[in-house]
């Protein structure tokens, strides 16, 4: 007999959905006593190559516009089909006369629950649109390995897509590409910004209305052009980028216009392609010092603001950037395009300010020491490369429309992407996230994008649900495919509503504490956006006691007594390591490495997700073949490697006494072959990781006592710390630090949990 755990792996293989519960309490008063909300993990474009779109238009309700589903009640005889949002009884269309009970439409079958459809077209859309933002402040060797890895993507961007070309300096230069023979480009001011009316004069630009047939070609041409079309130009173009003439004086910093080049590249996409795909990529070396948009003046002595300015307010151009950069957010998602944020360089660049750029609309957002290094290189090179279908792994301009059955509502959704501000019956007054809407627009994602979506049980308690009903939710993307294909992916969900009466078993049995933990993750990093950190701690330590309260079994009092049910055994252990995460605490980390990690997680699939909140470690010794070991202090022994994978770091860690033979140069002998084969096993694991995963990970090595095995002492669980070393321990490491261990955590949880005071 299949398990609930069999259950949810199936859902999430089929549907790419992961829910925090799986039976749903039956009214508003019994799901506010489960504390954690009913929330979805939805990841819309999951690779699916068992599910061929296809190729015609879904059958929707006339009155609500939800899509024909397996879920529907159908009469086959008098061809009628009754929505199960609405209750609306639908006549099928014409091409569905033949359907019986033998023969059903796809949309009717069971197993496809999620289905994809490519509409008919009457013209192909011109694009993808990638228009590169290159920033000229660097050192020359990076500008060079910039270069280099622009002109090398040029031979694996598809021939169709229109690429163009923007650098930035103390000016901004929109760059020609239909020149021949002599390079041209329009050159702006980089202290003052210049609205779109002024720009498409300026630039002389028409709005382009696909690919002319004319001999006379769209103005936006001179821009904008199609790869096939400008190939060797746009290499000679790149090619010639030379370093900002302006001289730096020294103590100074190079005058940099970020803010001024994106908001140009946003209007120029804006006013030649709306609502087409398209990608403004930016690379920059460093933060906005000029114009609008900056983050720090120009002056060395000045040191680019840290949490500690934030939390005095000791930011004088911050919040007058941020608001700046949402501006450009809204204008860029409006009309459907991606920022993305290549950011390399050993300090900050302003990605605290610019995040909601790429957070509202789906791009790239990487942070890496330099243009040089492997984690630029191999991440660039990964986002170029095709699918199993020859295609990139890209999809654009989509918008995702939640609807839900009359028992639930939308509170809101947490991930990428903006509200389209379109209220209907499925959206809640309680808001989640980004709420008040039931569509959001995502201008792009990729077969990981995951979203979350918070739902509420509204259903009163005194409407008892009808026996056997069941709540339905379903998603429906529509996204530009990279062909240029407009194509809709509909999702439906039913779930079990639980009797009130007896329900509770089957409550406990339906959680899934994983998806339960990457929701409270992203909900609690989404808070920590406005509410100080010790306020969101606080907020999930109360939201962990209560949940032990309703579903622990214990005496009162007795904290001995406590036990926990199979099914949230993990879910406290998860909110220890979430309180420790990186995406919660900013101590050590500066604000833009803070706004990388929370937009990743608000971003990746669950079991990345997971292992930003609880790392995974992997213990390498003579004992026998690796195996995963608790991620304690413990764990950290002298004769073991250890191989730590935190998502945004791939660390390979060698005990004392390891080291000291690898110093000495044993597994360069013959006779320790063994020794040689234990070294080099992490190693080949740790590049299976580097090879599969985007954003790259940094990749460490280090060992006991060097200065990098921080890394590793800062995520395991203190069990053992300076303050409780006693004799006969030294075997494990001690971990120098005042923070509580796994154990006292438990302990004060199920004391508070048990306590009558409460």
């Amino acid at each position: 007999m299949a398990t609930f755990a069999d259950f949810i792996q199936a859902e999430e293989d089929r549907d790419g959905v992961r829910l925090s519960w799986n039976v749903w309490p039956a009214s508003r008063l019994e799901a506010t006593r489960n504390v954690i909300p009913v929330g979805a993990l939805y990841t819309p474009l999951k690779s699916r190559p068992d599910l061929p779109p296809i190729k015609y238009n879904p059958v929707l309700c006339p009155r609500c516009s939800a899509v024909l589903n397996p879920f529907c009640q159908v009469d086959y005889a008098a061809k009628i089909w009754a929505c199960n949002f609405c209750f609306n009884r639908n006549p099928f269309p014409q091409s569905y006369a033949g359907a019986t009970e033998q023969h059903r439409p796809c949309e009717l079958i069971p197993h496809f629950t999620t289905i994809e459809y490519t509409l008919p077209q009457q013209r192909p859309m011109p694009g993808p649109v990638f228009l590169f933002v290159v920033d000229t402040c660097m050192h020359e060797d990076e500008l060079q390995s910039l270069k280099d890895n622009l002109i090398m993507s040029l031979s694996m961007i598809p021939k169709h897509a229109l690429v163009g070309l923007v650098t930035f300096g103390r000016m901004v230069q929109v760059h020609e590409l239909g020149t021949e023979g002599i390079s041209k480009s329009y050159v702006f001011r980089g202290t003052k910004d210049v609205d779109a009316k002024k720009l498409q004069a300026m630039l002389q630009l028409g709005q382009a209305q696909g690919q002319s047939n004319q001999e006379q070609l769209p103005p936006s041409f001179r821009f904008l052009r199609p790869l096939s079309q400008c190939e060797q130009n746009l290499e000679e173009l790149i090619g010639e980028i030379q370093r900002d003439p302006w001289p730096v004086p020294v103590g100074k910093r190079a005058l940099r216009s970020l803010g001024v080049a994106l908001s140009l590249s946003a209007s120029l996409l804006g006013i030649t392609y709306p609502n087409v795909a398209g990608r403004i990529m930016v690379f920059t070396a460093g933060p906005a010092t000029q114009g609008p948009g900056m983050v720090i003046d120009e002056n060395q002595a000045q040191v680019i603001r840290g949490w500690h300015d934030i939390e005095k307010d000791n930011c004088p151009y911050m919040k007058k950037a941020q608001k700046f950069f949402d501006s450009v957010a809204d204008r860029a998602a409006v009309n459907g395009h991606a920022i993305d944020l290549w950011g390399c360089a050993l300090d900050q660049v302003g990605m605290h300010e610019m995040k909601n750029c790429i957070v509202g609309t789906g791009g790239y957002m990487i942070m890496a020491d330099s243009f040089k290094s492997s984690l630029f290189i191999q991440s660039w090179k990964r986002i170029w490369e095709s699918n199993e279908s020859g295609q990139l792994d890209m999809a654009f301009n989509a918008t995702v429309e939640v609807k839900t059955s009359r028992e639930v509502k939308l509170c809101g959704m947490i991930g990428a992407g903006s509200s389209l501000k379109v209220n209907s019956a499925s959206v809640s007054e309680n808001e989640i996230g980004i709420g008040g809407t039931c569509q959001f627009r995502v201008p792009a994602l990729d077969s990981n994008t995951t979203l979350a979506m918070f739902l509420e049980v509204v259903n009163q308690h005194n409407q008892p649900i009808p026996q056997g009903g069941k709540g339905v939710v379903q998603f429906v993307t529509r996204y530009t495919h990279p062909s240029g294909e407009i194509r809709v992916r509909v999702t439906t969900l039913a779930r079990a509503w639980a009797d009130p009466n007896t329900g509770t078993e089957y409550i406990q049995a339906g959680f899934d504490q994983e998806a339960a933990s990457v929701l409270m993750g992203r909900w609690a990093t989404f808070r920590a956006l406005t509410d100080d950190g010790p306020d969101v701690l606080r907020w999930l330590d109360r939201t962990l006691i209560r949940l032990c309260q309703r579903f622990g079994q214990y005496a009162k009092d007795n904290s001995e007594s406590f036990r926990f049910p199979e099914t949230f055994s993990m879910y406290p252990q998860f909110m220890f390591h979430l309180r420790r995460s990186s995406q919660l605490q900013v101590f050590g980390h500066s604000p833009d490495e803070s706004a990388y990690f929370r937009y990743q997680l608000a971003i990746q699939p669950l079991s990345e997700c997971l292992l930003m909140i609880q790392p995974a470690l992997f213990a390498y010794s003579f004992n026998g073949p690796p195996e995963p070991v608790l991620l304690d202090s413990t764990s950290i022994q002298p004769d073991r490697i250890l191989l730590l994978d935190t998502f945004f770091q791939v660390l390979i860690y060698h005990g004392e006494t390891i080291h000291q033979w690898k110093v000495a140069k044993y597994h360069e002998q013959p006779e320790y072959a063994t020794f040689a084969q234990l070294m080099q096993a992490p190693v080949e694991d740790s590049q299976e990781t580097l090879s599969e995963r985007f954003p790259i990970p940094r990749y460490v090595e280090t060992y006991h006592d060097h200065s990098q095995a921080r890394f590793l002492l800062a995520k395991v669980n203190p069990s053992t710390t300076h303050n409780n070393m006693g004799w006969g321990a030294e075997s494990s490491a001690p971990v120098l630090t005042d923070d509580v261990s796994l154990q006292v955590f438990m302990d004060h949880l199920k004391k508070l949990a048990v306590s009558s005071a409460n």
